[in-house]
């Protein structure tokens, strides 16, 4: 056994010396993507997507203390359960992941699940946004515990740019996440029976794109998944199995119906990656010395794993008998 974890943590230190093959247009698209994606996001928030939050208030708490109050809080304790295990890098990729608000294809899965669509939605929304503020203050919060935790016998030269500065992080996701946001509103409001017509165009653009950047990045550095993805799979394993279960069962705590506890699975467990990626590629937020390969990985693999368990556990979900009011979309 102590064989076997001194070997896992000898490959993860060799993989923070390696740099994913991703070149600076290949970045840029990248940039492209998930702002694309998020003005795809913009097009469908609607006034009533927040009024159906305050319907719904014990629901809405859930999800938002679910998504940014227990995933962080979880992820770190697993990083403190694993630190024998796994470098600091590692452990800061997953801090990273977490920190991020959901992804835009959680209101896809949750469809698939005949989970509550408008809760979906409008927990979407509201972690976008807030993920402006959010990302920035909960990656330098839950990073720099992380950094204390691998504090001795640290030799990766990270301690030298840490604590992360959350201004850095800040302009990047206002740039990517938040720019197109406003210019989603924008044209919605202004072109609203064009927005009609597009909408399902670009919803289903914006997943390719991500998926044809993902692919992208698995497909230029396959020998490198190849030898390091043993490791790094059980890792985004333990950390997707545990943010799912988060959702489900604090909708259970709560006594939230059925529906409710798929969709807030759902949209715990669905993490906006691509912009994880988008901040790990930009020299101000991570400048090109720092040896991140650990932290790459782990965002890289959930951009991959996510989707898959998302159509897993929603495919599972969706076979499943219910009755009529379960599936019904008011």
């Amino acid at each position: 056994m102590e064989e076997k974890t001194l070997d896992m943590l000898e490959t993860l230190e060799e993989i923070n010396k390696v740099r994913l093959n991703f070149s600076e247009s290949n970045v840029l698209w990248l940039n492209i993507a998930v702002a694309f994606i998020m003005f795809g996001v913009a097009l469908e928030l609607n006034l009533r997507d927040f009024k159906q939050l305050m319907i719904r208030p014990r629901a809405v708490f859930v999800g938002i203390a679910s998504q940014f109050l227990l995933l962080p809080l979880f992820t770190f304790i697993i990083i403190v359960l694993f630190k024998n295990h796994i470098t600091l890098t590692v452990g800061l990729g997953m801090a990273l992941v977490a920190a991020c608000p959901g992804g835009n294809v959680s209101n896809f899965f949750s469809a698939l699940a005949r989970g509550n669509i408008a809760l979906s939605v409008g927990l979407t929304a509201f972690s976008s946004i807030a993920g402006l503020f959010m990302t920035p203050f909960l990656f330098s919060f839950w990073g720099s515990l992380t950094v204390s935790v691998f504090h001795s016998g640290d030799g990766t030269g990270l301690m030298r740019h840490l604590p992360i500065d959350p201004l850095n992080v800040f302009l990047t996701v206002l740039l990517i996440l938040g720019l197109p946001l406003v210019l989603g509103i924008m044209f919605k409001n202004r072109f609203p029976q064009t927005t009609y017509k597009i909408l399902p165009t670009t919803k289903r653009l914006s997943i390719i794109i991500f998926l044809s950047i993902v692919a992208i990045i698995f497909v230029k550095n396959f020998d490198l998944f190849l030898k390091y993805i043993p490791y790094i799979f059980i890792l985004v394993l333990i950390h997707n199995g545990t943010a799912l279960a988060l959702g489900f069962f604090s909708g259970k705590i709560f006594k939230l119906p059925h529906r409710d506890c798929k969709t807030l699975s759902v949209e715990t467990g669905i993490q906006n990656s691509g912009l994880a990626l988008a901040l790990l590629f930009n020299p101000l937020v991570f400048p090109p010395e720092m040896e991140i390969g650990g932290m790459t990985f782990i965002a890289a693999w959930w951009g991959v794993w996510h989707l898959l368990a998302g159509l897993i556990i929603s495919g599972f979900w969706s076979g499943f008998k219910v009755s009529p009011e379960h599936v019904q979309i008011k």
